[in-house]
């Protein structure tokens, strides 16, 4: 199993803690946010790691992990910045935000879980966004989940009243669904990258979970692994002072 780290944003919501480094390696409880999700990954047996930078790449430092760079991060959005990945996006892999700290057990669900491919979700998600009034629940990508498990939507667009629970931005794909994963992606590409696609006005600017919409209108199978709390998000300089003042995520 592979981790692919996508930390190629400008994190313009975290300055100044990002004025000189990437928001993976701002430090959360003494430690870059990097090196938590590296611990963390570890724990389960995930050494093969490979992170995507962009801004401020040359800061991206943690022993034994590969740094891809995407070149157009200026320009493009979460989705395409995955697949700067390139020929490292094969096989089975875990993909993570580069902005969020996970507790080893999150890791270790994930990889236990009887799903080949699925997304944490937090079930108890509502409690994060009370006083979070600079990254608000509508920023939330929340997740619609069916009886069976699976997903049956994910996205900014699913609202409160039909969330199971918050995508916090950690998944696992088997190599199957990384195939057909490229498959769409290419397709989508050759098309054109100025092209809507899904909820997002370009391709360039999509998300991952347009991505994961798509592949779920094809027939994909994507399940969950249900948490309640044990991460957290660090995308403004308001989750930096919270996390920072809490004893605990």
């Amino acid at each position: 199993m592979k981790a692919i780290i996508i930390a190629a944003g400008q994190g313009t919501r975290l300055r100044p803690h990002t004025d000189n480094k990437p928001k993976c390696m701002v430090e959360v409880a003494g430690r870059p946010i990097l090196h938590h999700q590296i611990e963390a990954l570890k724990a389960s047996g995930i050494n093969d790691i490979v992170v995507i930078g962009g801004y401020k790449r040359q800061a991206i430092q943690a022993p034994g992990i590969r740094v891809v760079a995407n070149h157009e991060f200026m320009t493009n959005n979460i989705l395409m910045s995955l697949f700067a990945a390139g020929t490292e996006l094969y096989g089975d892999c875990v993909v993570s935000y580069g902005d969020i700290v996970y507790s080893p057990r999150i890791v270790s669900a994930l990889c236990d879980s009887f799903f080949p491919s699925a997304l944490v979700v937090d079930a108890a998600w509502a409690r994060t966004y009370d006083g979070r009034t600079d990254h608000p629940v509508e920023q939330a990508e929340l997740a619609e989940v069916a009886t069976n498990g699976l997903v049956v939507r994910v996205g900014k667009d699913i609202g409160p009243d039909n969330a199971w629970g918050e995508f916090i931005g950690l998944a696992k794909f088997d190599s199957a669904t990384i195939g057909r994963f490229w498959s769409i992606y290419l397709d989508q590409l050759a098309q054109g990258d100025d092209r809507p696609f899904i909820h997002a006005p370009t391709l360039r600017k999509a998300y991952l979970t347009d991505l994961l919409n798509q592949s779920i209108v094809e027939g994909e199978h994507i399940g969950i692994v249900p948490i309640e709390g044990g991460w957290r998000e660090i995308d403004t300089v308001q989750d930096y002072e919270r996390i920072q003042s809490s004893s605990r995520w």
